[in-house]
């Protein structure tokens, strides 16, 4: 079964520069904890404010890296992340409701309008101890 995520669980992109791992910040607003840590919800997902950079971007759609590909001869040459993440979290838990939304788990995916669907997944959820369908 699923894990709840909470704040402090570790985030991966695909297209971020190795490692491409961040931390999701969850702030206090639901006012409901798991692990000691503010619980998240799939409306977790705002640039900076939830999910912050990732070092570096070698997306082939985000337009940065194709311009400054270009510019080096076609050497890839890696850019600043700037997530673009416009959508919630997907699927969430559709049973389990935190602040009137799914409560975000550890199998759901979000997409970075700068990369593909399901981009940036989680690996770690911040805690081990509360399981959600």
């Amino acid at each position: 079964m699923p894990m709840h995520v909470c704040n402090g669980a570790t985030l991966k992109c695909m297209f971020a520069v190795p490692p491409g791992i961040t931390t999701l910040i969850v702030l206090p607003q639901n006012r409901v904890m798991t692990g000691n840590q503010p619980a998240a919800n799939i409306m977790d997902h705002k640039p900076i404010v939830n999910i912050p950079s990732f070092g570096m971007c070698i997306s082939p759609t985000n337009p940065a890296f194709v311009s400054a590909t270009a510019a080096a001869m076609g050497t890839p040459t890696p850019v600043p992340c700037v997530p673009a993440t416009p959508a919630p979290w997907m699927p969430g838990s559709p049973t389990v409701l935190l602040g009137n939304m799914p409560a975000l788990n550890n199998t759901s995916v979000l997409a970075c309008a700068l990369g593909t669907p399901g981009c940036i997944t989680i690996l770690m959820p911040g805690q081990f101890t509360e399981q959600i369908p």
